[in-house]
């Protein structure tokens, strides 16, 4: 049948309902511990002590944050809190001067950026970082370049391993475009998709590698209230659904607070506050904080804040 992606063989895959305790794609078995227990037993993130400075400037102070399995962790803070920073530490980009970060079974120093697929770790960006002439097919593809396993001479020459890969990749991207409702754009360029359909093929993307641990940096910036709600929507469901931990840095309180399990908040590089939504509301430290901010920037964040 023409049209379709290749491993795809008929509509009805395409149009598969999401029924209740279907996955789209199945999650790999938990791999086990060095001391044999399962690693869904220990948290997916662990960071310890994690300091980092700039030209002497402290960026984040002595950070220290886990994140359980299954769980949306959301990170809050105003601007130049140290969000991003912790962000590109957890991700390799940056070396904290002090500390480790621990995921899965594996600390770190500093964090291989090379290994961070391998290690199950996915991200999306503040900015999209998308192919714009690419189709949605093709940018969420990119995405599982990590689990090609074919040598470049078969790639080039569609030979061997290359061919069954190949398939498999479309697939199961196909499936993940599907689990977040974008079959009718699936070859349509990126660059002619509304800006929230381009941050959900950005999510697309980052799930196609079946990530334990999702790192999402200000995914709803720039969209619309409908946008936010679909997006809120579609992070939860990677969580329920396919048993992704999400790591999430968002300036929208109100989101982090409906959407989160447990709010860590950053003010000068220093975590001030770590607990459930209903806890961090009520902490004056984190009321004080943001009052400036909410005034400056947005006055609804005080009220979503302080309305226990």
């Amino acid at each position: 049948m023409t049209g379709l992606p290749s491993g795809i063989t008929d509509t009805a895959t395409l149009a598969r309902p999401l029924a209740c305790g279907w996955s789209p794609y199945a999650i790999p078995p938990a791999p086990l511990c060095a001391d044999g227990a399962p690693l869904g037993v220990r948290p997916v993130l662990a960071l310890a002590g994690i300091t980092l400075a700039f030209g002497g400037v402290a960026a984040l102070s002595g950070i220290d944050l886990e994140v359980a399995p299954g769980e949306i962790r959301a990170i809050i803070g105003p601007n130049g809190a140290g969000k991003s920073s912790l962000i590109n530490v957890i991700c390799g980009v940056y070396r904290p001067a002090r500390g480790h970060v621990r995921i899965g079974n594996s600390a770190f120093a500093h964090v291989p950026t090379q290994r961070l697929a391998r290690l199950g770790v996915a991200r999306t960006f503040q900015n999209l970082a998308l192919f714009r002439g690419m189709s949605v097919l093709d940018n969420v593809v990119v995405g599982n370049a990590a689990g090609v396993r074919s040598s470049f001479l078969e790639q080039i020459a569609g030979i061997g391993r290359a061919r069954g890969e190949d398939a498999a990749i479309r697939a199961r991207a196909a499936e993940v475009i599907q689990f977040l409702h974008l079959t009718a754009v699936i070859h349509r360029p990126v660059a002619t998709l509304p800006y929230g359909l381009q941050k959900r093929v950005e999510l697309a993307r980052a799930l196609v590698a079946r990530p334990r641990l999702l790192l999402l940096d200000e995914p709803m910036a720039g969209m619309t209230p409908a946008d936010k709600q679909d997006m809120a929507r579609f992070i939860r469901a990677a969580r329920d659904d396919l048993g992704t931990a999400v790591v999430l840095i968002e300036h929208d309180v109100g989101v982090v607070m409906g959407l989160s399990d447990r709010v860590a908040v950053l003010d000068y590089g220093r975590k001030i506050a770590d607990g459930t939504p209903a806890e961090v509301r009520r902490d004056q430290t984190v009321i004080d904080a943001y009052l400036g901010v909410a005034h400056a920037d947005d006055p609804a964040d005080a009220a979503v804040l302080t309305d226990a």
